[in-house]
């Protein structure tokens, strides 16, 4: 049974949908980042990076345990390792690959940059938070290009779609709750994924980690310098 280690951030959320599409049997071990237990030496053994989400498959490469961590490398890995989520068509499979690194560069980096000036930040990121609203909004535009005409982003859903689904789901709470009628495409896109048997299974049980994880709002000041390495933790 592979472990997932993680909360309910969309970076988490892309592990658990792949998961629950691939029917692989998993137990999920939270960890509470809003405290910083993504610090811990026992959880720096597993990411030295300290960051979720990471799996353990004990059935890795020649049978044996393998520890993975950043999600795309876990999507590829899990797509990899069952040959699903991942055209047969070469090119479709590099389609693939290119939204699959699109969301990486892209949407995730400008999405969380958004988030965490609208949130976090003190007073006076003008500039900054309209730099990455500007941001999350244009590879939005370039995503709902994209879709004009097809269901998918590689053509039939893949580790692409996952991938990008958990941060363009929440485009109206991230940037009001008309944005998504900017995008006709995005919004047909989303409830098409928001339909599947796996989706919902999946998010049932991200809302049930919530519950033992520290919501953000509730963290502690010194945690939150920590994890963005502000103050003291500053360079």
């Amino acid at each position: 049974m592979i472990t997932l280690y993680g909360m309910g951030s969309p970076n988490v959320v892309k592990i658990y949908l792949a998961l629950e599409e691939l029917g692989l049997p998993y137990e999920v071990k939270p960890v509470d980042v809003f405290t910083g237990q993504q610090f811990d030496a026992e959880f720096l053994k597993l990411n030295p990076n300290a960051k979720v989400p990471v799996i353990i498959d004990p059935e890795g490469p020649g049978g044996k345990p393998y520890t993975c961590f950043e999600s795309g490398a876990i999507l590829l890995y899990l797509a990899e390792k069952t040959g699903k989520l991942l055209p047969k068509d070469p090119a479709s499979k590099y389609d693939a690959y290119q939204w699959l690194m699109t969301q990486m560069s892209t949407v995730g980096p400008m999405f969380g940059q958004m988030v965490h000036f609208i949130r976090f930040a003190p007073p006076g990121n003008d500039y900054s938070k309209s730099r990455y609203q500007t941001q999350a909004h244009r590879v939005t535009e370039v995503i709902d290009h994209r879709l004009a005409g097809r269901d998918y982003l590689a053509g039939e859903y893949s580790i692409a779609d996952i991938a990008t689904y958990p941060w363009l789901r929440n485009v109206p709470g991230f940037m009001g709750s008309d944005a998504m009628a900017k995008y006709p495409n995005v919004a047909r896109w989303v409830k098409a994924i928001d339909e599947r048997p796996a989706v919902t299974a999946a998010l049932a049980k991200v809302e049930a980690v919530r519950a033992q994880t520290t919501p953000f709002d509730k963290a502690e000041p010194a945690a939150l310098d920590k994890m963005f390495g502000r103050g003291k933790f500053a360079a």
